[in-house]
Formats: structure tokens, C-alpha cells, sequence
């Protein structure tokens, strides 16, 4: 059975900085694009970044590039975000997934509907 199991949220300040985790089982997806998505309170679901097997060309949605870094670890099946400068617009319970189909598009990659495995979700709150 394929889980994901993401880890890493909590309240934080404004200016602070978390790391998020998420670490997959029952599959390898060393091959897949993997991405974090986010959705905040009475909000549509948002991509936040992907990247691809190679961790090479990482995407970020505007709001977060220069703030937050995406990567993975192929050996042991997990991405990371590291979210840096904190604002209280990034509040919102944030998702892995796991792309299970492929695009010759980049830009396929950027919609949840691409992707067919999603983790529980774990909440960052960022207070002013």
C-alpha cells in the first residue's frame, strides 16, 4: 500500500523558517516528479513546487521562490521543503504528492490533478 507521510509543520513567527518532510512507502518513486502543494484556510489548493527525478529544474509557484527550496533524496524516498522568511500568507495545511503520469510539459506538472498520491497533510501556522 503506497503512503505518504509528511512531517515538519507547527506555529511559527513571521521571518521564521520550518522544514517540511515527506517520506514515501509501499513504492519507489525515484522516477516520478514529486511535488508540494498547499491549501489555505477557505482557499483552492495551490501548487507550491515540483521537482523532477534528477532534482534538477525545480518549479516554484511566485509567491514562495527566493523563500523556500524544494529537493529529494531518491535512497530514501523522501522530499524536503525548507521554508524560509515565513509570511503569515503562508498559512495553510501543506500536501506531497507524487505525479503518476508523465508530460512531455512542463507545465502538467502544475496542476494537483496530475498527481495521484497525496500525504495526510500537516499544517504550518505563521503568526505575525
Amino acid at each position: 500500500q503506497v503512503q505518504l507521510v509528511e512531517s515538519g509543520g507547527g506555529l511559527v513567527q513571521a521571518g521564521g523558517s520550518l522544514r517540511l518532510s515527506c517520506t514515501a512507502s509501499g513504492h519507489t518513486f525515484s522516477t516520478y516528479r514529486m511535488g508540494w502543494f498547499r491549501q489555505p484556510p477557505g482557499k483552492e489548493r495551490e501548487l507550491v513546487a515540483v521537482i523532477r527525478w534528477s532534482g534538477g529544474s525545480p518549479y516554484y509557484a511566485d509567491s514562495v521562490k527566493g523563500r523556500f527550496t524544494i529537493s529529494r533524496d531518491n535512497a530514501k524516498n523522501t522530499v524536503n521543503l525548507q521554508m524560509n522568511n515565513l509570511k503569515p500568507e503562508d498559512t495553510a495545511v501543506y500536501y506531497c504528492a507524487v505525479a503518476t503520469s508523465v508530460s512531455l510539459s512542463a507545465s502538467y506538472y502544475y496542476s494537483d490533478k496530475s498527481y495521484g498520491y497525496w500525504g495526510q497533510g500537516t499544517q504550518v501556522t505563521v503568526s505575525s
